[in-house]
């Protein structure tokens, strides 16, 4: 658990792009299913000016990024912008 602890503070803050360079926002927290201990979401302070964030689950002014779509993690998050659905 505190392997996963560290990987989403260590997320906090950073912007996440998609594989084509698009700004989605920035990362604020992950959720992490209880029982399983999977991360399931990274939750965004999006970028409202992205068509992709309108295709994604929103809470209040939060987007609810699925995790699945992570395919690198650098100084940015990379996406793959092909696995986002509405």
């Amino acid at each position: 658990m505190m392997a996963r602890y560290m990987l989403a503070r260590q997320l906090s803050g950073r912007k996440v792009i998609s594989n084509e360079g698009e700004d989605l926002g920035r990362v604020v927290d992950v959720a992490i299913n209880e029982i399983s201990g999977a991360m399931e979401y990274i939750v965004l302070d999006p970028n409202h000016d992205s068509p992709t964030v309108s295709k994604l689950k929103k809470v209040n002014t939060k987007a609810y990024l699925p995790f699945e779509t992570v395919m690198a993690v650098s100084d940015y998050v990379v996406v793959d912008k092909r696995h986002i659905s509405e």
